[in-house]
C-alpha cells in the first residue's frame, strides 16, 4: 500500500510510468470485474482502457481518506460497464410495471419469481444490495464487500439476514396465496 501511495502520487503529477505500473497491478482484476459484468471480451478491452484513462484524467480526484486505490478503480470500471449496459439494452415494461431487456423473457416470467422480487424489495437496502451483489450479479462474498465497502464479516452478516428475511416473507405471501386459492 505504501507502494501504491507513491505511485498515486506520482499519477496525479501525470507520471506515465506511475500510470502504467498501476495498470500492471490492477488491470487483471478490474478486466475480470468487467468481462463478468459485460460478457463481450471487445467491450470489456474497451472498457477497461478507458477505465485507465478516466483514472488518469480524474487522478487528483481519488481521496486515500475515502477509500483503497482498486476499490476506485473498480468503481469506476463497473459504472462505466452499467453505462455500456445500460445504453445497448432496450428495456421492456411489462404489465407489472418489471423492466426486461427481452420481450420473451418479460412474457414468461414465472409468478413464484415476482413473488421472490416482492419479498427481496421488501428488505432494508443494504440487505438488498447484498443479495443483488451475490445472486444477481454473480459477486463472490470477497468481490462484493469490497464493492459495498464493509467488511467481509459484516456483508455475510447482511446476506444471512436477507436470506432468513426473504424465507419468512416468502413462506407468509405463498401461505396467503394458498389460503385464498383454498377459499375459492
Amino acid at each position: 500500500m505504501h507502494n501504491d501511495n507513491a505511485l498515486i502520487d506520482q499519477l496525479k503529477n501525470k507520471d506515465e510510468r506511475a500510470l502504467s505500473l498501476l495498470y500492471d497491478k490492477y488491470s487483471g482484476a478490474i478486466y475480470s470485474v468487467i468481462i463478468k459484468m459485460i460478457r463481450d471480451e471487445g467491450k470489456a478491452q474497451n472498457l477497461l482502457q478507458d477505465t485507465f484513462m478516466t483514472v488518469w484524467n480524474k487522478a487528483e480526484n481519488y481521496d486515500t481518506n475515502k477509500g483503497r486505490f482498486y476499490t476506485w478503480i473498480y468503481r469506476i470500471a463497473r459504472n462505466k460497464t452499467l453505462n455500456v449496459i445500460r445504453k445497448n439494452d432496450p428495456l421492456i415494461q411489462t404489465d407489472d410495471f418489471s423492466v426486461y431487456t427481452n420481450k420473451e423473457v418479460a412474457i414468461s416470467i414465472d409468478p413464484k419469481y415476482l413473488e421472490l422480487n416482492g419479498a427481496i424489495k421488501k428488505l432494508e437496502d443494504h440487505h438488498k444490495e447484498a443479495i443483488e451483489l451475490v445472486y444477481f450479479k454473480g459477486l463472490t462474498h470477497r468481490e462484493a464487500h469490497i464493492e459495498m465497502d464493509v467488511p467481509l464479516g459484516t456483508f455475510k452478516s447482511y446476506v444471512r439476514q436477507a436470506l432468513k428475511q426473504v424465507r419468512e416473507t416468502y413462506s407468509k405471501t405463498l401461505s396467503l396465496i394458498l389460503l385464498i386459492l383454498t377459499a375459492l
